[in-house]
């Protein structure tokens, strides 16, 4: 035991000063994207066809990205020629809205704070219950890493739980293919209201990869009312912890 106690004591406090503090994200991270105010069409046009999930995009306004179906590649920063795209890091990129999602230059996502009724509710304690709807277990992963020691989802009041009967919402993850549909909408009904409802992913949001696909995989947009978005193919672990504290109107850096 005397072995266990000192062994705690030389690890020292594993967990991240988050939401006091940033932690340093790994030197490969890619997040918010920052777009030039002046794009190039032809330049744009050419990079825009790179994107596999066709994320990018030039209209009569200006150069734009959707996070819901940006998969955080990469590849518009490496093949644009003039450096009209770039990732900072960001690490805020969830909305309260789907159209948040649409980055456009000096614009960025923003999460509005539950309505007071649900946020009185809910700020102490919320209890999700995930839904895995045919992921691929990346948004699975990084969701999961929150209830690890690093990050202490619990000391916020935010845990998952085994059944919805017992929750305040869902959190879906993966592209909800239609023989994932059914469940995917009756795990959310049977949630007692008031419900929140949490879009983990690409996937979840668009159907990311696979929206292209023959099954119906758009994600939940289409079939539950949102109310918080959190881009990523997967969303880094901060991404997601930051989209919940915001949605819960708690202090965020």
């Amino acid at each position: 035991m005397l072995d266990i106690l000192a062994e705690r004591l030389r690890q020292g406090r594993r967990t991240v000063a988050f939401p006091k503090a940033v932690p340093d994200l790994p030197p490969r991270y890619r997040g918010l994207p920052v777009l030039a105010d002046n794009p190039c069409v032809e330049s744009c046009t050419a990079c825009a066809g790179v994107c596999p999930t066709g994320a990018l995009g030039v209209d009569a306004e200006s150069l734009f990205i959707d996070l819901g179906r940006c998969i955080l590649c990469g590849a518009c920063e490496r093949d644009c020629p003039k450096g009209m795209v770039t990732f900072s890091r960001d690490h805020r990129l969830a909305a309260s809205t789907r159209e948040g999602l649409i980055v456009r230059p000096g614009r960025r996502p923003q999460v509005t704070p539950l309505e007071p009724a649900r946020r009185r509710l809910f700020a102490r304690s919320l209890k999700l219950r995930e839904i895995s709807a045919a992921g691929c277990n990346a948004c699975e992963a990084d969701t999961n890493v929150l209830t690890t020691v690093v990050f202490d989802l619990g000391r916020f009041g935010i845990d998952f739980v085994a059944s919805p009967r017992h929750a305040d919402g869902v959190a879906i993850t993966g592209p909800v293919p239609r023989n994932m549909l059914a469940a995917t909408i009756a795990t959310y009904q049977a949630v007692p209201d008031p419900r929140v409802a949490i879009a983990i992913g690409g996937c979840a949001i668009s159907g990311g990869l696979f929206a292209a696909g023959g099954d119906a995989a758009h994600g939940a947009t289409p079939h539950l009312p949102v109310d918080l978005f959190i881009p990523g193919c997967p969303p880094h672990p901060l991404t997601i912890l930051d989209g919940l504290l915001r949605l819960l109107g708690l202090p965020t850096p």
